[in-house]
């Protein structure tokens, strides 16, 4: 995150350092008018008979009005309050910057004009206190969540999930929903790797989660659009987007280490869970497809110049096939097998279906015209390939990579809901 950060905190540490159980952080950018009600309405919330300490942390980052006045008045006259002051603006850099240095048990952050009901703050943080979950969010796009909103954003929302579900295989459900919580030993080792200071924080620690294999709660909410709501959204979308892309492209490079946090987060039993649900799975298998078939149509054309049809088909599949199924195998159903001779045997196995079904569709163009051309060789080419790649899609997963022999179990957790691996690991900095 940002380096050229100005912080201090306001309010008495003695009398909040025992209110470390759950800390609760607000970040806010010239909120002078909603600050001061909210965060009183958050006091009164937790004094009714909310049944963990908690902190509540204003994060200021970069306000010009009078907020910074008010967070620092509210934190000498109540004493579950503290403030954070950045010098640099971002929400997810407060957030980051907040997480951080909090020595909670669990690190959970709100919207300041607290759209989301604050009933489902237990539901929120109880699993991550009992160990049963590692990240849970609130969100508005379940059934059972009670949600008033415009239809603008109701369809933005929507729209955004459903594309991080398309590219980035996102098994959650509202990536948006300002009401989230994280085990703090978890925050540490991954908020190094978030790159986003903005809005897009939220999706890039959600998705870094999931493919580390952490386990996420869901919350349905009840939630109500704030009319006064200060995010820009042509800006904020455009921020998405980039950050999608640019998330994307980490995690096809293998620029984020994803193998190595699962090690430091005790989720590697070295068989990876496979990525996202059938429709995810069959956007990226689509897309592997229409690359790889272009290539093989070219270098097919390239070697029947030389070669009988049959050989070029051959040869061509053979060339194109270790790629698809290399990239299926990495990206579609992210499969690292503990057997590598099973998943070769497998694998050429697939291949040789593919190959029977385009060999049986050339014999039986040249059986039916001996003198067809290039072009009618490479239109039932295309056609066998297509049924080629449904045989393909079903084998690969449901055989190769079927889910009983490559998703994790869940790990065992110690007594005090760490898992056993990182044992120790909560009385450290950030990692």
């Amino acid at each position: 995150m940002g380096s050229q950060q100005t912080l201090s905190r306001e309010g008495d540490a003695g009398e909040v350092a025992d209110l470390s159980r759950v800390e609760l952080v607000v970040p806010v950018h010239d909120e002078e008018r909603r600050l001061e009600p909210s965060i009183r309405r958050l006091v009164e919330f937790l004094r009714a008979g909310f049944p963990f300490p908690t902190r509540i942390t204003i994060a200021d980052n970069a306000s010009t009005d009078r907020t910074q006045e008010i967070a620092a008045k509210l934190a000498d006259e109540l004493p579950e309050v503290s403030v954070l002051r950045l010098a640099e603006k971002g929400r997810g850099r407060a957030l980051s910057t907040a997480w951080s240095r909090s020595d909670a048990d669990v690190l959970a952050y709100t919207d300041v004009d607290l759209s989301t009901d604050l009933a489902a703050l237990l539901p929120l943080v109880a699993p991550l206190v009992s160990g049963h979950s590692d990240l849970a969010i609130g969100t508005r796009l379940q059934p059972s969540a009670r949600v008033v909103r415009g239809p603008k954003r109701e369809v933005l929302s929507r729209g955004y999930n459903a594309l991080l579900r398309a590219t980035l295989a996102a098994g959650f459900s509202d990536a948006q929903c300002g009401f989230k919580a994280i085990r703090s030993d978890c925050a540490r080792v991954l908020l190094p790797f978030v790159e986003d200071t903005g809005w897009f924080f939220d999706t890039e620690l959600l998705v870094l989660a999931e493919r580390c294999g952490l386990r996420i709660t869901e919350v349905p909410v009840d939630w109500v659009d704030d009319l006064d709501s200060r995010v820009q959204l042509t800006s904020t979308v455009l921020g998405d987007l980039r950050g999608v892309s640019r998330l994307g492209r980490a995690l096809l490079s293998g620029a984020l280490p994803i193998d190595e946090l699962r090690r430091r987060l005790g989720t590697d039993d070295g068989r990876p869970e496979r990525r996202g649900g059938l429709g995810a799975q069959l956007m990226r298998f689509a897309g592997i497809g229409v690359v790889s078939t272009a290539a093989y149509v070219v270098l097919y054309v390239a070697f029947r110049a030389a070669m009988p049809a049959l050989v070029a088909n051959a040869v061509a599949l053979l060339l194109t096939a270790v790629a698809n199924t290399t990239a299926n195998r990495r990206w579609t159903f992210a499969g690292r097998s503990t057997a590598p001779w099973r998943y070769r045997v497998q694998s050429a196995a697939v291949f040789v279906v593919a190959l029977a079904v385009t060999s049986v569709a050339l014999l039986l163009l040249q059986a039916g015209d001996a003198n067809a051309g290039r072009g009618a060789e490479v239109l039932v080419l295309l056609s066998a390939n297509l049924v080629a790649a449904v045989l393909r899609f079903t084998l690969l997963r449901g055989w190769v990579f079927r889910s009983s022999r490559f998703q994790s179990p869940t790990r065992p957790a110690r007594r005090d809901g760490r898992p056993a691996e990182m044992a120790g690991s909560s009385s450290g900095g950030a990692t």
